[in-house]
């Protein structure tokens, strides 16, 4: 509950920034009406930059490779069965 409104409370500030920004005409409002978007891309920027950061620093753990494997060979002999009991 509490991360919800630290959230809320984020997106209550940039809103009256952007709304001051309107108000005040510090910049034109062609490029305030633009903010919104300029805040959407730059946050998908900054999520495909973590996500990049991530894969790159993923840590090789080879005895979790070796239970995937097993998990995954469960998993298909599982779909094998349930699709033979269906025909």
């Amino acid at each position: 509950m509490k991360h919800i409104l630290k959230i809320m409370a984020l997106l209550v500030a940039i809103s009256a920034f952007w709304i001051g920004l309107l108000r005040t005409s510090i910049i034109s409002d062609s490029y305030a009406w633009l903010l919104p978007v300029y805040l959407v891309l730059s946050l998908g920027c900054y999520g495909l930059l973590m996500v990049g950061v991530g894969l790159m620093l993923f840590p090789t753990c080879p005895q979790e490779a070796v239970l995937l494997q097993q998990d995954i060979a469960e998993g298909s002999i599982l779909i094998f069965r349930v699709e033979n009991a269906v025909h």
